[in-house]
């Protein structure tokens, strides 16, 4: 009997317009190697900030790439995302982020990704936090036990792989 395997999806969550040139090439790499570990990656799905950069990434990487779009369209989507899907839910599809990801990486801060981490604390999921922002790692951090903080792109993934193979 063949049993399947279902595929390990990573959430990258992170700023769209306001991004930083690190959260930009962080999610890039985080992109990248999230498609080298096999596993899939989702974003917000548009063509900005760390949503743009993390599928590039992990397209560069022949990685599969899903996005949540908050309209009632694709306009807006990125290139390459391959599964785009259509929520017609605004911010609310935060939600939907969250509860398809096995994890959440937060990759810079902006109040969609507090949202976000917000919405994973509430739902049990782990986050991890990439960014080098004293306040918002101790807020987070005081509010759950299932928040972890990465120092850089690899930290953030061999924390990822600890996450998954010890639970």
């Amino acid at each position: 009997m063949n049993q399947h395997t279902r595929k390990t999806i990573i959430g990258i969550m992170g700023p769209g317009e306001q991004a930083t040139t690190t959260d930009l090439q962080n999610a890039y790499q985080l992109g990248q190697l999230i498609a080298q570990q096999g596993w899939v990656l989702l974003t917000g799905g548009r063509n900005v900030g760390v949503m743009e950069a993390a599928s590039q990434g992990a397209k560069a990487a022949q990685g599969l790439t899903i996005g949540i779009l908050p309209g009632n369209n694709t306009s807006g989507v990125s290139s390459v995302v391959d599964i785009a899907i259509v929520t017609d839910m605004g911010n609310a599809r935060n939600n939907i982020n969250v509860l398809s990801s096995d994890i959440v990486i937060a990759c810079g801060m902006s109040a969609g990704t507090a949202s976000e981490i917000a919405l994973a604390v509430k739902s049990n999921k782990s986050v991890i936090l990439l960014n080098d922002d004293l306040n918002s790692q101790d807020f987070f951090q005081k509010l759950a036990p299932n928040i972890h903080i990465a120092h850089s792109v690899n930290d953030a993934i061999a924390l990822t792989q600890s996450i998954l193979f010890n639970c």
